[in-house]
């Protein structure tokens, strides 16, 4: 019985978990694809967990110090955008850019004035379009570029880890904001 037991235990656990593994997207060399699977997952969770938000959850701040979820996104997309363009373009961002794309990247208040009033619709599509373009960089490097140096002590697996990692890390924040919107 018990042994039974352990055995449908452990089938359904099997099953259960499969949808979460990581592998490597396709098109992309090993290493950097597996980054991108780890990317478009995140990418994917915050999507859903904002999507439907009304304007005034967006822009909302449960305290003077506290950042909005519109301008939380923003950042990710500045963050991204800076990213892509130093590693994948070597280069730095030009005055248009840095306009529209710089705004969220240091999250003050010059930038909580300037990131209000704008559907979650207008963070995400920018965040889409500056994903679609470092998808497309990504294909075209390979592992061995991934590994090599950015600088000194650092090389572009951790700068894209970097980014996975900030888009974790404000995930979090996104969830607290979002649990205390007012009801």
């Amino acid at each position: 019985m018990k042994k039974a037991l352990l055995t449908s235990l452990l089938l359904t656990s099997t099953i259960a978990f499969a949808q979460y593994e990581i592998k490597p997207e396709e098109g992309y060399a090993r290493n950097i694809g597996l980054m991108v699977a780890m990317l478009e997952d995140l990418k994917d969770r915050i999507t859903d967990q904002v999507q439907d938000l009304t304007l005034s959850e967006t822009d909302f701040e449960f305290d003077d110090k506290a950042n909005s979820i519109g301008s939380l996104v923003m950042h990710l997309v500045s963050t991204e955008a800076y990213f892509q363009i130093e590693t994948l373009e070597g280069r730095k961002w030009t005055e248009e850019e840095q306009k529209v794309l710089g705004v969220g990247a240091g999250l003050n208040d010059t930038s909580k004035h300037q990131l209000k009033e704008k559907p979650i619709q207008h963070y995400l599509d920018l965040w889409g379009k500056v994903r679609k373009k470092t998808l497309e960089g990504l294909k075209t490097k390979d592992d061995a570029w991934f590994a090599s140096n950015v600088d000194e002590g650092m090389n572009y697996h951790w700068a894209w880890y970097h980014v996975m990692e900030h888009q974790a890390n404000h995930m979090g924040q996104i969830a607290l904001v979002k649990n205390r919107l007012p009801k």
